[in-house]
């Protein structure tokens, strides 16, 4: 596993955090109605993605890919029905993000380096 943090991956752990907080004040906000408790748990869960990515964890770069393409699928989607207001940021940043893990030295750090097959020998 390469020990060296990719500067694109120090960002998007950053805007998770970024995110995560915003999510967590919006949601203390919003703590008197029901709908408050959503956002924190939604903070929580980008407060722990930020600590996978930063930290170069498997699992990270794995639900980061599955977060991205599902951003693609709903970005798409709200063009379809035509309240796509920011959707074609959503799919350019999403695919960005998609493009960017699987950069060679991204899938090293994050332990992803595919290893030559031994079928051929005995």
């Amino acid at each position: 596993m390469q020990t060296h943090r990719p500067l694109g991956v120090t960002i998007i752990a950053i805007l998770m955090i970024i995110i995560g907080i915003l999510s967590l004040a919006l949601g203390a906000l919003l703590l008197l109605i029901l709908i408050g408790i959503a956002f924190i748990i939604l903070a929580i869960a980008y407060f722990v993605m930020a600590y996978g990515l930063w930290k170069g964890r498997t699992w990270a770069w794995t639900i980061s890919l599955i977060l991205a393409g599902i951003g693609i699928i709903l970005g798409i989607a709200s063009i379809v029905s035509r309240n796509g207001s920011g959707a074609v940021v959503q799919i350019i940043i999403n695919a960005i993000i998609i493009y960017y893990l699987f950069r060679p030295n991204v899938k090293a750090f994050f332990g992803k380096t595919s290893t030559p097959s031994l079928s051929g020998t005995t």
